[in-house]
C-alpha cells in the first residue's frame, strides 16, 4: 500500500475556463459570494478577503464540454457556519436557481450550475465528532433531502462568503473508476472514505472527503484539453519533503510531472490537471 498524504494536505485554488469572463464573474460574486480580487479583460481570481480560490480564464473560442467528455461534477465550496449557508440560500434564491439541496450525513449542501454548466456546491460541515463512522474507522457519507424551511431563519444576510471559506473538495467525472482510484489512491496517496455504486470519495486525515469521483454518467472521453470547465485544481501539502514523495511516487509510476515554480504539476488518466504545491 501506498504512503497517505500528510494529515494536512487540503485542495487549494481551481481554475475554470469560461466564455464569458464578465457574466461569470458576477455569478461567483454576487451568488456564490466570493470577493473579486484581481480582474482583467482576460482573467480573474475570487476568494474570501484574505485567499484566493478560484481562478477564471475567458476564451470565447474554447469549445463547450460535450456529455461524454470527463471534467468537473462540481467545485465545493465549504463556509464555516450555518448562518453563512442560510445567507447562501437567500443570495441563490434573489438571484439564480437552485438546483438541489442534500443533508450528506457530515454536511449540509446547496448545488446548482455555474453560467457555463459546471457544477457549484455551497456546504457546511457538521463537528466531526457528528460524523457517523464504519467500525473501520472511515466515514459514512450518505444523502436525504436537506430542510430549507428553517436554513434562511439562521441567515446573517451576508453578501459574501466569510473569511475561513475554502474549497472543501472537488467532484470529478471519470471515464474509469478503477483508473482514477489507481492514481489518486494508489499513487498520490488519498484513503478511500466511502464507496458508493460507481463513486469513490477519497480525503488525507479522516477528512470525509477531499475528492470525489464518479461514473455515474458514463463517460467515454478524456476532458478536451482545450475545452471550457475545469482547467486545473491545487492540491496543497505542507512541506517540500511532502512534494518530494508525491513527485517520487508519480515518476516510479511513469506518471509525467512538469515542473513549476512552488511545485509541479501533472494530469490524471482522464486528462484533467493536478497542480500539486506547498500551502
Amino acid at each position: 500500500m501506498t504512503d497517505h498524504l500528510p494529515d494536512s494536505a487540503r485542495i487549494g485554488r481551481t481554475a475554470l475556463t469560461v466564455a464569458n469572463l464578465e457574466e461569470s464573474v458576477e455569478f461567483y460574486r454576487d451568488v456564490v459570494g466570493l470577493v473579486v480580487r484581481a480582474n482583467s479583460e482576460t482573467a480573474a481570481t475570487l476568494g474570501t478577503e484574505t485567499e484566493p480560490l478560484l481562478e477564471l480564464h475567458r476564451d470565447a473560442d474554447a469549445p463547450p464540454r460535450n456529455r461524454n467528455q470527463a471534467g468537473l461534477f462540481h467545485n465545493a465550496f465549504e463556509v464555516t457556519s450555518r448562518a453563512a449557508l442560510g445567507a447562501a440560500l437567500e443570495r441563490i434564491r434573489d438571484r439564480w436557481t437552485l438546483n438541489g439541496a442534500s443533508d450528506h450525513y457530515v454536511s449540509e449542501a446547496l448545488y446548482l450550475d455555474d453560467p457555463d454548466g459546471n457544477g457549484v456546491e455551497i456546504y457546511r460541515d457538521r463537528p466531526r465528532s457528528a460524523w457517523p463512522r464504519r467500525d473501520d474507522g472511515t466515514v459514512r457519507i450518505g444523502t436525504i433531502p436537506l430542510d430549507l424551511e428553517t436554513l434562511p431563519a439562521e441567515s446573517d444576510g451576508a453578501t459574501t462568503v466569510p473569511d475561513g471559506t475554502t474549497v472543501g473538495h472537488v467532484h470529478l467525472e471519470t471515464t474509469s473508476l478503477e483508473a482514477a482510484r489507481e492514481f489518486y489512491v494508489d499513487t498520490l496517496g488519498f484513503e478511500v472514505q466511502t464507496e458508493l455504486d460507481r463513486a469513490l470519495f477519497v480525503s488525507a486525515d479522516g477528512y470525509h472527503h477531499h475528492l470525489g469521483v464518479n461514473a455515474w454518467a458514463g463517460r467515454s472521453q478524456p476532458r478536451l484539453a482545450d475545452g471550457r470547465g475545469l482547467a486545473w485544481f491545487e492540491l496543497l501539502v505542507p512541506s517540500a519533503a511532502a512534494l518530494e514523495t508525491i513527485r517520487d511516487r508519480l515518476v516510479t509510476t511513469d506518471v509525467s510531472v512538469t515542473e513549476r515554480e512552488n511545485g509541479f504539476e501533472t494530469t490524471d488518466p482522464d486528462g484533467i490537471t493536478v497542480r500539486i504545491g506547498i500551502a
